[in-house]
Order: C-alpha cells, then structure tokens, then sequence
C-alpha cells in the first residue's frame, strides 16, 4: 500500500515565486494533430495545440500548464507522451466564459489555484475518483451550482469556492476531515453542505453566507 497524501503539501520552485510540482515552465511540449475528431484524438494518444503540458519531478507524470482553445465543450487527455496527466495548474482555464462543460480524466489528483476562476457558464463538473488536492481559489467565481467531492479529497481549502454565486448544494465524499476560513466564503445562495461526522469547520468557512445548512 502506498504511503498517505500529506495534509499540507507544498509545491516550491526555486526559479518562480510561486507553487509548483515541477520545475518551472520551459519549452512548451505540445505537437499538432492531424485528426478532425478531438475525442479520437485522444483515444490514439494523440495531440493538438489546445493544450501545454509540463513533465513533473517524478518524471513519470505531467501537468497541463496553458490551454489555447476556446472551445464550449473541452476535453482534458488523460495523458501525454505515454504518461499519465495528474495536475491542472493554476488559472488553466481562467476567464474562459465561453467553456460550458469540461471533462477531466480519473488520473487527476490536483486541481490549481484559480482553475476555473471566471467560468460563468461551467454549472456542473464530475470530480476525478481520485483527486487529493484542491488549492486557493480553485472554483472561485466559477458558475457551478451543485458540486460532489469525491471520498478521496480530505481538505476544502480557504477561498476555493469563494463567491460561487450560483453554487446551491455541495456533497462532500467520505474522506473529508477539514473545511477551512472561507472555504465557502460568499456563495450567498448555498443552502446544504453534506458532510460525514468528525469533520473540522472552520467558524469562518461560510463567511458572508446567507442561509447554511448542514447534514
């Protein structure tokens, strides 16, 4: 069995200010493909420009550092170059309002700051089973409106559903020991947060809520 997730991770790079799982982002590693159809794309392991993947430390995964396209509909590839994809960096997809679905492959175990930051017309999103990390900001702002966090994630971290506007429901997965100061803070139309026994919340979590309810 493999050793446990840290509570706290930390992503440092020495060349940027900034957290990081990897080294900084150098030559961008992305080919052109030659398929019409971006699903069968992704099913022959191939390619286009929509996306910028980085390799991580562990040099057996990568992280999707930029996307370039502007599609409604995007489709994350579960991996590169034969390896599998783990991390959406920070601001991936911000200020895309034109994205209104977007599917992200079960090899996702970290979601970045400000992913979905602006994404007014992303109302639902399925988590990956066994995503562990949730950063700062990571749905700020973003138009979801009811959210299930899978068993595997055990933290909500400040600001990472702040002014969620439009979020009314969140199901939280059995796994989940702590919700932090404004995890939820602005998210004026949420009404029920379902959680499991013994999970710490913060006093701040709901902070500026209207209506909380709790099971």
């Amino acid at each position: 069995m493999g050793a446990a997730a840290p509570e706290n991770p930390v992503r440092v790079c020495a060349s940027v200010n900034t957290r990081m799982p990897y080294p900084a982002p150098c030559e961008a590693q992305v080919s052109e493909c030659k398929v019409s159809s971006y699903r069968r794309n992704i099913r022959e392991g191939k390619m286009d420009d929509r996306f910028t993947f980085q390799i991580n430390y562990d040099e057996s995964t990568y992280a999707v550092m930029a996307y370039q396209g502007n599609e409604e509909h995007v489709v994350i590839p579960p991996e590169y170059g034969g390896k599998p994809v783990t991390i959406l960096f920070d601001k991936l997809f911000a200020g895309h309002s034109e994205i209104k679905s977007i599917e992200i492959p079960d090899t996702v175990t970290d979601l970045g700051e400000f992913l979905f930051d602006g994404c007014m017309d992303l109302h639902h999103i399925a988590l990956p089973p066994n995503l562990l990390y949730l950063w700062g900001y990571t749905f700020a702002r973003c138009g979801i409106e009811e959210i299930v966090l899978p068993d595997s994630l055990k933290r909500i971290p400040p600001y990472a559903f702040k002014e969620c506007r439009q979020l009314k429901k969140v199901v939280c997965g059995s796994g989940l020991k702590k919700i932090d100061a404004w995890a939820f803070g602005g998210c004026e139309n949420l009404t029920e947060v379902i959680h499991g026994p013994n999970v710490e919340i913060s006093p701040q979590a709901f902070a500026l809520n209207k209506d909380i309810m709790k099971v």
